[in-house]
């Protein structure tokens, strides 16, 4: 056991990689079993850090300052010259998300099983090496090790979206990985600054020594702390996205393939916050706090605007799109209120990173919904019309299974009390409120525009009539199936109401099969398949809906000292932290 928890980390990260080159030489017909045979053992595999949490010490290589917060420690020699290292480890705030990339990833390779028909060896590879780089980034202590992995993350991103995304896939994958390359070139350049202001000789990129060296030039010379913390902060606020650095995510998020647009709305943006909770605020305590209030208005903003953008959109992917921009404005405000509440400072944090989940899960799952109605309509319409809220209606009548999965998963999303979403909202806006009211009411506006624009769409797509419902739609299907005649033997459809249209003659040769119309399959409920899929999401929303004390104990401690304790340290201690 004592083996296993030495290495771990390196387990979840390097199994999908070798899991990928497994893949790779399948037969292509087992191509996707594999994947998914190792995309779930990596999952179980996962479940030890939580199994094992308590019995593990946070102290694993002893050490001082930021190294002893940290669970599953590994650490081994890179590239001793330049002093970069591997180290590996894990706290409160890092494994729930590790949990949650190994949690999906399974799940969306088997809710693509049947969406992706083409190259489907390589969508699989991809999503592995996806789920290795994500891993990685919420693993490393070592910032050139952690560069390496958000990099890293960017190439299977990029070729998932371009190679299996839709009409403009190959516009939002240049944009996203544009975006992404300029605020991460900027972050590089402040980690080697921050190198190379180290004594020579003892100069190192690990975790504690580069944030020793930031704390010290913060106490000597803020103005260059202030250039530094905003290379960071810009990397990692376009990685969110946090307002106005925004504009990749609605064109990436519709044009990504299901599978894809999950991993990004659950996990890749998740990345961002991570690091201003591990790195950028961390590193420059007094000037992060300096600027909250810059980066709260600016998250307000982004809870408002995403908010209405989403109430006036028409496409259901955009819509989602704009929505996840509004609710990880809102985490985004939860981390920096933290810095500036006299009271409670850790409520905002830990709600902050409970909400990351929250959302990875109620955003993920309803993704991965619009993506099952957009998978039944691909053959019969463009992508773009498929996307259409007002193509839908009635769905409550045809799809019920469907319709019950999206109702739990649209309720956690605006926050229904007894769903996960409700638990992290309350506790961002209670640490808000302790750094001031109107931040706590900004946050607010953007939880109550969130019902009114998720409940209208909901109505649509469930209790609405549309007219394409109205004549080729669901209803002309699904209530109205005429009697037909089959090679002289009579077959008759389900129960009908009175109509004047007349039966339906078709030739001998005509079979079963073919007479059904061809639209009748935009509107079967979900599969066992996709139930499973779906169910099991939805299932831990609603366990961290009910019982939130197990994922709290988790978060808690480390939310109050370790990574989080520094941001929050009171303004007289700066120099204090600087010597540690």
């Amino acid at each position: 056991m004592a083996q296993l928890n030495a290495l771990i980390l390196s387990c979840l990260i390097f199994c999908p990689v070798a899991g990928a080159l497994l893949v790779a030489v399948l037969p292509r017909d087992a191509a996707k079993w594999g994947a998914l045979a190792v995309a779930a053992f990596n999952f179980v595999l996962s479940l030890h850090l939580v199994a094992n949490w308590g019995e593990v010490s946070s102290a694993l290589l002893g050490g001082t300052g930021a190294g002893k917060d940290f669970h599953f420690q590994e650490m081994r020699e890179w590239l001793p010259q330049l002093g970069v290292s591997y180290h590996l480890g894990v706290d409160g705030i890092s494994v729930l998300l590790v949990l949650l990339t190994t949690f999906l990833t399974p799940l969306v390779m088997l809710a693509s099983w049947r969406a992706v028909t083409q190259r489907s060896k390589e969508f699989v590879v991809c999503l592995l090496l996806l789920e290795a780089a994500a891993v990685g980034v919420f693993c490393a202590l070592d910032v050139i090790l952690f560069y390496v992995f958000w990099e890293a993350v960017l190439i299977p991103t990029y070729i998932l979206i371009v190679g299996w995304g839709g009409a403009r896939r190959a516009a939002a994958g240049i944009k996203f990985f544009l975006y992404t390359m300029a605020g991460s070139v900027l972050m590089w350049a402040a980690m080697l600054y921050l190198y190379f202001m180290q004594p020579v000789g003892a100069r190192s990129f690990g975790y504690a020594a580069i944030g020793d060296a930031a704390r010290a030039l913060e106490g000597s010379n803020g103005a260059v702390a202030l250039w530094l913390f905003a290379a960071f902060a810009l990397a990692f606020a376009i990685k969110a996205p946090v307002f106005p650095l925004h504009s990749w995510l609605p064109d990436a998020y519709t044009q990504a393939p299901t599978a894809a647009t999950v991993m990004l709305a659950a996990v890749l943006s998740k990345m961002g916050i991570y690091g201003f909770l591990r790195f950028a605020i961390p590193f420059f305590p007094e000037t992060a706090r300096g600027l909250a209030p810059i980066f709260i208005a600016l998250s307000i903003i982004g809870v408002i605007y995403g908010a209405l953008v989403a109430t006036a959109q028409t496409d259901i992917k955009k819509l989602l799109a704009y929505s996840s921009i509004s609710h990880v404005a809102l985490i985004v405000l939860g981390v920096f209120a933290a810095l500036l509440a006299t009271r409670d400072a850790a409520l905002a944090t830990t709600g902050a990173t409970l909400q990351m989940v929250n959302h990875g899960l109620s955003t993920g799952a309803l993704f991965l919904l619009a993506g099952l109605l957009l998978e039944r309509r691909r053959d019969e319409t463009r992508e773009d019309e498929a996307r259409e809220i007002h193509r839908y209606g009635g769905l409550a009548q045809l799809m019920p299974r469907f319709t019950v999965l999206f109702w739990v998963a649209l309720f956690a999303s605006i926050g229904l009390p007894g769903l996960n979403g409700f638990i992290g909202e309350y506790l961002i806006l209670q640490g808000a409120m302790n750094a001031g009211f109107w931040y706590a009411a900004g946050g607010a506006t953007g939880v109550i525009l969130g019902a009114i624009y998720m409940l209208r769409m909901f109505r649509t797509l469930m209790f609405g009539e549309t007219r394409e419902a109205a004549a080729d739609g669901p209803n002309a299907h699904a209530m109205t199936a005429p009697e037909t005649t089959i090679s002289g033997a009579e077959v008759r459809g389900p129960e009908a109401p009175e109509t004047d249209a007349p039966s339906m003659v078709l030739p001998e040769t005509t079979t079963a099969t073919d007479t059904m119309p061809t639209r009748s399959a935009a509107w079967r409920d979900v599969t066992p398949r996709e139930t499973f899929v779906l169910a099991a999401v939805l299932a831990v929303i609603v366990w961290i809906g009910v019982a939130p004390q197990s994922f709290l104990n988790i978060i808690k401690p480390d939310a109050n000292t370790g990574a989080a304790a520094t941001a929050l340290a009171p303004r007289n201690d700066t120099n204090q932290l600087a010597q540690r």
